[in-house]
This record gives structure tokens, sequence and C-alpha cells, in this order.
């Protein structure tokens, strides 16, 4: 592997890090938001029955957005440093064709 494939590779690692931090920060704050229902002793009515259950959306869905959006960050960050790789090499590969006059 060439010195900036492991760069790239190295970018890459930092940001699922980065991520897998992120996600486990966040589960026990996004977990303790939903209590567990209460057992009930006896028969409860249908009409008495406590609301049901609602999940909170906002921070599932800012959640997924900052790890889409940071994934998609660090993939185009890693794809712009090998195409500066690239075209390192195609510059250096064109003056050597110059210098041996085949241009």
């Amino acid at each position: 592997m060439s010195p900036s494939m492991n760069n790239g590779m190295r970018v890459v690692r930092r940001a699922l890090g980065v991520c897998a931090a992120l996600l486990l920060l966040a589960g026990p704050v996004l977990a303790g938001q939903n209590q567990p229902p209460q057992p009930q002793d006896e028969f409860v009515p249908v009409g008495n029955s406590p609301a049901p259950e609602q999940i909170p959306a906002a921070p599932l869905l800012i959640g997924a957005y900052i790890v889409v959006l940071g994934g998609l960050f660090f993939y185009v960050l890693s794809l712009s440093r090998r195409l500066g790789a690239v075209q390192q090499d195609v510059q250096r590969l064109e003056g050597e064709l110059k210098r041996r006059g085949r241009s």
C-alpha cells in the first residue's frame, strides 16, 4: 500500500471510531427516555387504559442524520485525499515522459 492509502485508511478508522464513540455515549441517554410500563395487579377496562407508548422520534432522527452525514463527510474527505495522490502520480509520470522526450 502507498502512504496515501495508509493515510486514507487511518482517516476512515478514526471516523468509524468517532461514530462508535458517539453511539456509545448517546445510547444510554436515548434509552433512559423510555421507562418500562408498570405491571398491572388487576383488570383494567379499555376505557381506563393509559395512553399508548410513544417513542421520541426527534433524538433518533437527529442521531441518524449525524451518523449518515458524518460518514458521508469522512468518505468524501477520504476520496479527495486519494484523488490528490493519484494526481501527484500522474504529474510525476508526465514529468518523466517529458524528460524522455515522448510528449
